[in-house]
């Protein structure tokens, strides 16, 4: 058995959510500037431009990449050799939060009721996915999620007999609907299989994987190249302003569901699809 005080969970989430916020993943911006190469739209060459311009500046100057530092979402996978001391778990986790916000200067976007509105002034509380696995240690990735991208999300709970095209469809039709909101070039993530809930949370976590890593299973590998194509003839471009390039990347990851079912949940992301991760 092995113990971690919470008081190092609690400084490792304040970190990560300022990270998350400043510093794109390396792959990310690595596929940026190569759709940005890629792009014949004079438009949207040149909102490419203003795209890394942003990235750079953030990096240098220290600040958020974006200004909708979002809705902080964390993923834990929990060692079960691990016992946790100093204190309650979930009171670090909400303190390395709002920690991470205040102390970073990061904007508080959470409201502590969705009809009351009322923010609390510290972007908690966050949401959190724990996961018990083998082993005596805690990863953890945080992934600031912000909601323009977010409301343009979708589920559909389709029957066994829907059809691969109809499903690529259904995605390409969620992008399409989705326009300029997410600020596109954009990441999108799919959940296919589980069941209603199962399936947003696997479009969530599709977001959270490093875009240069393909589907280990051909078959959803080949779905992935399959919907980015198709996103990428609907034309809405960088921002909204017409190219070749409105997504940068499709994830899908997939789980077991029941036979009389096929969910399929889309999740976007914007250009700026952040998270950062550590493991203790």
């Amino acid at each position: 058995m092995r113990e971690i005080n919470v008081n190092e969970i609690e400084n490792t989430i304040k970190e990560l959510c300022i990270k998350a916020n400043i510093f794109l993943p390396e792959s990310l911006e690595s596929c940026i500037n190569k759709c940005a190469a890629a792009e014949v739209s004079p438009v949207g060459k040149a909102v490419f431009d203003d795209l890394k311009a942003n990235i750079q500046a953030a990096k240098d100057e220290n600040i958020p990449v974006c200004q909708d530092t979002g809705m902080a979402v964390i993923f834990m996978e929990i060692g079960q050799d691990v016992h946790f001391t100093g204190g309650s778990f979930s009171e670090a986790v909400n303190k390395g939060v709002s920690r991470g916000y205040t102390e970073g200067f990061l904007r508080c976007s959470v409201v502590g009721d969705p009809l009351e509105r009322v923010n609390t002034g510290d972007n908690t509380p966050p949401v959190v996915h724990t996961r018990i696995v083998d082993g005596d240690r805690v990863k953890i990735d945080v992934c600031p999620k912000g909601f323009g991208s977010e409301n343009m999300s979708a589920l559909k709970m389709f029957t066994p007999s829907a059809t691969h095209d109809e499903i690529v469809d259904f995605v390409a039709e969620t992008v399409s609907r989705a326009g300029s909101n997410p600020c596109p070039p954009m990441v999108v993530g799919v959940g296919i299989g589980g069941n209603f809930e199962k399936c947003a949370y696997l479009a969530k976590k599709a977001l959270c994987r490093d875009v240069s890593v393909r589907n280990p299973k051909p078959l959803y590998s080949g779905l992935e190249e399959k919907m980015l194509t198709k996103i990428n003839k609907l034309g809405i471009g960088p921002q909204g302003f017409g190219g070749r390039i409105t997504a940068l990347c499709v994830n899908i990851e997939e789980a077991p569901t029941h036979i009389a079912g096929l969910p399929v949940s889309v999740n976007i992301g914007c250009h700026v699809t952040r998270h950062a991760g550590a493991v203790i």
